[in-house]
């Protein structure tokens, strides 16, 4: 998208205000006007993302894109976590599919994350709780993030022995930098929402029971700007960002990730983890 197309979507269907798009089962989505809303709808499972949902979320991107009066667009997921991260366990079935199925699969998210990122919409992340891996994809793939402070992240991909794929990587280069991204990626650890608002992974950190405040007061604030100047900021600013870091160039990632679930030393890492977090719940539900 470019400036000069910013302010002059195609033309769609007129949504009535409130109107819950159709044909999502893993996501709720609504369009009220100049506003709308994209929630990952699978808190049973911390909103962990399977291969259909990655899918779904690729395709709201695309249907409200079609909607010339929305302005912002806020993403979100129902509760008590943002995202748990990549359901591996839905990637490793679909390696069982076609040939052709399966490359689709691995590289469904890499799709979604340039979808979300290339909405005209403005988007805003709303995270509270776990925001894991390619949650932490689809977040940094969102033009502003808003957290709880009570909200963790982790990329646990190099302890499961699989690269950050989904263009992860330059997306956090060009958000936090060269250093942090590897500090944050190689030693998978645990970043406080008050740590990621520090380098520059979200934009502001609130408490938990202002969040939905806040996020409203920064919608109505982004919706009060006129369509022009707003939409063609985003793409301006987009635009530049592409040309320092090149979220494209990572079109292969899919294919390291089929290559990472398929090495022996990642199949035992990924063992050890499971039965590390095994064992750390079974503490946890002594203590």
């Amino acid at each position: 998208m470019d400036a000069e197309h910013a302010g002059t979507p195609a033309a769609n269907p007129v949504t009535p205000a409130g109107a819950v798009l159709p044909g999502f089962a893993n996501l709720e989505v609504t369009v009220a006007g100049t506003r709308a809303r994209i929630e990952l709808a699978r808190p049973g499972s911390l909103n962990s993302l399977t291969v259909p949902t990655l899918a779904e979320l690729e395709q709201a991107a695309v249907a409200l894109d079609g909607y010339p009066d929305v302005k912002v667009v806020v993403v979100a997921g129902q509760g008590r976590a943002f995202c748990a991260g990549a359901d591996l366990g839905s990637f490793a079935t679909a390696t069982g599919a076609s040939a052709g199925d399966a490359r689709s699969a691995r590289h469904q998210g890499w799709r979604t994350a340039q979808a979300l990122e290339r909405m005209r919409a403005v988007t805003v992340a709303r995270i509270q709780g776990w925001c894991v891996g390619g949650g932490v994809v689809l977040a940094s793939s969102c033009d502003l993030r808003v957290a709880a402070d009570d909200a963790r992240f982790a990329i646990p991909e190099v302890d499961l022995g699989i690269p950050l794929a989904w263009g992860g990587i330059p997306r956090l280069v060009r958000e936090v930098g060269p250093a942090v991204t590897k500090d944050l990626v190689m030693t998978c650890r645990t970043v406080t929402a008050s740590e990621a608002l520090s380098v520059g992974l979200v934009n502001r950190v609130v408490p938990a029971g202002d969040l939905d405040t806040t996020v409203d007061e920064l919608v109505a604030t982004l919706d009060a700007k006129t369509s022009l100047a707003l939409l063609a900021t985003k793409a301006h600013v987009n635009a530049v960002a592409e040309g320092m870091v090149h979220t494209q160039a990572s079109w292969g990632d899919g294919e390291l990730l089929a290559a990472g679930l398929r090495d022996p030393e990642g199949d035992a890492a990924r063992h050890r983890y499971l039965e590390e977090l095994l064992a750390r719940r079974e503490r946890q539900g002594q203590g």
